[in-house]
């Protein structure tokens, strides 16, 4: 849990009685760059940033993974693909493809979008078995596999649903968004999908987190990663509000 509070003009925040601090935040923030267009240049920023800062991760599209992986080498900062991205209507065997192909590349993380219209069509057993494939892929190579819920087109017991199959699959983490729906994370689902979870697994809160504010009211609603494309703004405010400098 996140505490946060203004005293005697002085701000203060910390996680589970820790003082949270520039590096602290960085080591739970997914360092973004999903775009369908831009330059090579865009994706070496990106992991010169994840690396100076120590991000948790750069979030790619899968033909980007060669490259941040030769980029990022030596370094603490893995790389994560997005699999069936962004809409999620690949088939089953699309997407333990692309998990299989990134796994092999060096990707350490694997974001998946779920089917959505399968589970609205009444057919979780093909969320299931796209969950537990995924799971089946990434615990033997070590990889930390994600499920996005995309929760902007989902209701509140279909979020439930899709975080019960997560937990009983065995993924590390659910996510809220792929940042390209109609709205992002709320703080509402956040705590909404840690109910259902439990400590038992990570809350990754993604789409439309561009303040620390917003981060610090994701993480007190129960988020343990941040997906952002402004990570490096986000540090950077932190590190002004606590008068600190971020360690190299």
């Amino acid at each position: 849990m996140l505490r946060s509070k203004h005293s005697c003009g002085h701000w203060k925040v910390s996680v589970n009685n820790e003082p949270l601090t520039p590096r602290s935040l960085a080591a739970i923030i997914d360092h973004t760059f999903l775009k369908p267009y831009g330059s090579q240049q865009d994706i070496e920023r990106l992991c010169q940033e994840a690396s100076e800062y120590s991000f948790a991760m750069v979030a790619i599209n899968p033909a980007e993974v060669d490259k941040c992986v030769q980029l990022l080498r030596g370094t603490t900062v893995r790389v994560g693909a997005a699999i069936g991205f962004p809409l999620g209507q690949n088939t089953l065997e699309v997407k333990l493809y692309e998990i299989r192909d990134a796994i092999s590349r060096g990707a350490g993380e694997i974001d998946m979008v779920i089917n959505i219209r399968a589970l609205q069509s009444g057919q979780p057993e093909i969320v299931r078995a796209e969950v537990a494939g995924m799971t089946s892929l990434c615990k033997p190579a070590g990889v930390i596999s994600k499920v996005i819920l995309e929760t902007c087109y989902l209701s509140d017991e279909e979020k439930r649903q899709v975080c019960a199959i997560a937990l009983d699959s065995g993924a590390d983490f659910v996510k809220t968004s792929t940042g390209f729906g109609p709205a992002g994370a709320t703080v509402a689902d956040v705590r909404l999908m840690r109910s259902v979870v439990g400590q038992r697994m990570g809350v990754k809160a993604a789409g439309g987190i561009r303040t620390l504010s917003t981060a610090l009211d994701m993480l007190e609603a129960g988020a343990t990663r941040i997906g952002t494309s402004n990570g490096v703004a986000i540090i950077e405010e932190l590190r002004k509000r606590t008068s600190t400098s971020i360690p190299k």
